[in-house]
């Protein structure tokens, strides 16, 4: 850093595409309004943007820079900006517009990046996953893990030679755990080398039984890696749903507004304190779950376009409670424009503070504030204190972003009738009982998974999910309302084999304007696609097989999306009072927007190295489709004879049906394996 004044000094190092390292910083800490600023203008100047430090921060500003000596200090550019976005970092005074020290950025600097793996060779207890990726020299990141937990002492595995060997080192798990694996299924995982060990020092990683010596399966570690430092900026996702808050019991507190806004379910409680307006959300919800509150997008009956909402929930992954201000331009998930999105994804500020959580016994406490009037006019609504004004609430599943998704809720997770409240008003307590007294009832039993078998032409259209017993007890992913239909069945599992042609008739919608009716297909690694909405870096960890090419810059787009055909409910969603997919069928009717119009085609040839689980997906949005199993060339008739046929078959039956066709004699044959595996 070059150094105009105040005692600027450091080294700046590019960590990866987003993320910059100062070695040794200094500052003297005495400028009013001083922060580390970024920005595309030939030098340094107020046309920037602040790079938030620490990047976690309590308030509605990001703190001003404290005193540093000799601070080594990460920074992660924020709004999903990459330094090929950006030509310098600054040290800069907002309120004086002074350049205290500044580095520019090298064009077409050639950053660290991830580096993308083989999977896992398998050799055991079904071992398998999708391609392994070194996310930086400590972070294997590895996805649709797959693995039987039948091996008494087996433990993630790395060391040298030409195969993996007694002398190893044991990796901890993804929580941190050095308890003997257990089992996964299809789960995406990430790991980090102990101690100084890093991927420089290794030269394979296994999953090794210990006891047994014996070699689960393996991925060889290249010697040419440029991968980025381990300097904490890759934070491990668990999936732990621990919570160490100490709570009290839900009861009604005394001398506090409160209004019950979903029965049994959520009620919220406020005070109006100088300029702000304070709000307690309380709900019974799950970990996986938001609870959501704010002013409807029409006074006078709830409505969600253009409502301006507070979705709040706990963080299971940064294991903190969390309140972000949304917008909804439209009933669609967010796609970084448009949407149920959060307001910093589409160029606005989190102008809620969170002040408080807790949970206990199920029952979750989160309470924020916010200014009544904040200076957003377009994604922020005034909470006006001279009238009584419609407001709205919905519980519902968070997704992998940890985003509320949209169109994901029955008639009794959103307010269906028109809820208003004064926030004027004092001792306004209308909540009837403590959320602690509420026993939630055991939901319907799922749909059995449907398969397709043989067929070469397969259809693609949108349509309804079930409910509670169709797309999320199917997949265990939260879904946003809408999911794949093809040959007109609810997400099937499809049988394709390798060297054989398949063509999908695609009619999911190619009206790039509305995201709620876009929906290209493709083909992927991933269990949840959304493709378009991925970073670089994320990108690289999914293969994707067929429905994506790129442009002339190296831009991903689809290639299948065709006109939008949508399964409708005829009146209402019964799918919870009926009992098979073909009784829910006959509620739904197929709608075409545009009866000329044409469908997209999306060809596609299984090569040989297909591995033998992957997915059709929507590009443009997370949790639409489902499995394709990949065989090798002739199984699938040996499951279904030579009729062609698909229907409701379960998963298990199929797998049952195709081992034994695959291996005759199987239990006669098979010898019994040694003790322990």
């Amino acid at each position: 850093l070059t150094n105009f004044g105040h005692g600027i000094k450091g080294q700046v190092f590019a960590v990866d595409e987003s993320t910059l390292f100062v070695k040794g910083f200094a500052y003297d800490g005495n400028a009013p309004d001083a922060f580390f600023w970024v920005g595309n203008s030939p030098r340094p100047s107020p046309e920037g943007f602040i790079i938030p430090y620490p990047e976690e921060y309590s308030g509605r500003e990001p703190p001003v820079l404290q005193q540093h000596t000799n601070t080594d200090i990460i920074l992660k550019l924020p709004m999903g900006k990459r330094i090929r976005d950006i030509r310098w970092l600054s040290v800069w005074c907002r309120r004086f517009t002074v350049d205290f020290g500044e580095i520019f950025i090298p064009p077409g600097l050639d950053v660290p990046k991830p580096r993308v793996l083989p999977e896992f060779k398998r050799l055991a207890h079904g071992l398998r996953s999708s391609n392994i990726s070194i996310l930086d020299a400590k972070t294997f990141y590895i996805p649709n893990l797959h693995y039987d937990g039948a091996g008494p002492d087996a433990y993630f595995w790395v060391g040298n030679g030409s195969e993996p060997n007694i002398m190893g080192t044991k990796v901890p798990n993804e929580l941190g755990s050095l308890d003997p694996l257990r089992g996964y299924q299809g789960e995406d995982i990430e790991i980090q080398l102990p101690g100084n060990l890093t991927v420089y020092d290794i030269d394979w990683l296994a999953v090794w039984c210990v006891e047994y010596r014996h070699n689960f399966g393996h991925v060889y570690i290249p010697k040419d890696l440029d991968v980025p430092p381990a300097l904490g900026q890759t934070k491990i996702a668990t999936t732990t749903t621990t919570s160490s808050v100490i709570t009290q019991p839900t009861s009604k507190p005394a001398n506090v507004n409160c209004k019950e806004l979903l029965r049994g379910k959520l009620n919220v409680m406020w005070e109006v304190m100088d300029d702000f307006i304070v709000i307690e959300l309380v709900g019974r919800i799950r970990e996986d779950q938001y609870m959501a509150f704010g002013i409807s997008g029409s006074h006078g009956h709830p409505q969600m376009i253009g409502a301006d909402v507070v979705v709040a929930f706990y963080d299971r992954r940064q294991r903190r409670f969390r309140a972000e201000d949304y917008y909804m331009s439209s009933l669609a998930q967010c796609d970084g424009k448009l949407g149920v999105c959060p307001d910093e994804r589409i160029g606005g500020k989190n102008d809620v503070e969170i002040l408080s959580g807790d949970r206990s016994h199920g029952v979750t406490k989160i309470k924020y504030r916010r200014l009544l009037q904040t200076n957003e006019a377009v994604n922020d609504r005034a909470y006006p204190l001279d009238r009584q004004i419609s407001v709205i609430a919905a519980i519902g599943p968070l997704n992998s972003r940890d985003e509320a998704n949209a169109h994901s809720h029955t008639g009794t997770e959103v307010t269906v009738d028109d809820v208003q409240i004064d926030f004027a008003s004092k001792n306004d307590h209308t909540c009837t009982d403590a959320l602690d007294s509420f026993r939630e009832e055991d939901g319907p039993e799922p749909w059995p998974s449907r398969t397709i078998l043989g067929e070469k032409t397969i259809t693609a259209r949108i349509g309804p999910t079930g409910g509670k017993r169709g797309y999320t007890p199917i997949t265990g992913h939260p879904s946003w309302g809408i999911a794949w239909y093809m040959n007109d069945l609810l997400i099937p599992e499809i049988y394709v084999e390798r060297g054989q042609t398949y063509t999908f008739i695609v009619e999911g919608g190619d009206e790039t304007t509305q995201p709620a009716k876009y929906h290209p297909l493709y083909i992927t690694s991933s269990n949840e696609g959304g493709y378009g909405q991925l970073t670089e870096a994320q990108k690289r960890r999914e293969t994707v097989y067929a429905g994506v090419e790129y442009d002339a810059d190296g831009y991903a787009y689809p290639t299948a999306a065709g006109r939008y055909c949508e399964w409708k409910h005829k009146t209402i969603d019964r799918s919870a009072e009926i009992a098979t997919f073909d009784e829910y069928k006959k509620t739904l009717q197929l709608s075409c927007d545009d009866p000329n119009g044409q469908p997209a085609y999306l060809n596609w040839t299984v090569v040989d190295e297909t591995p033998d689980l992957v997915y059709y997906q929507c590009f443009t949005h997370r949790n639409l489709g489902w499995k394709i199993h990949v065989v090798n060339a002739g199984e699938t008739s040996k499951i279904s004879g030579s009729h062609g046929l698909y229907g409701s078959v379960s998963s298990t039956v199929l797998y049952t049906l195709l081992l034994l066709a695959l291996v005759p004699g199987l239990f006669a044959l098979l010898p019994l394996p040694p003790r322990g595996f």
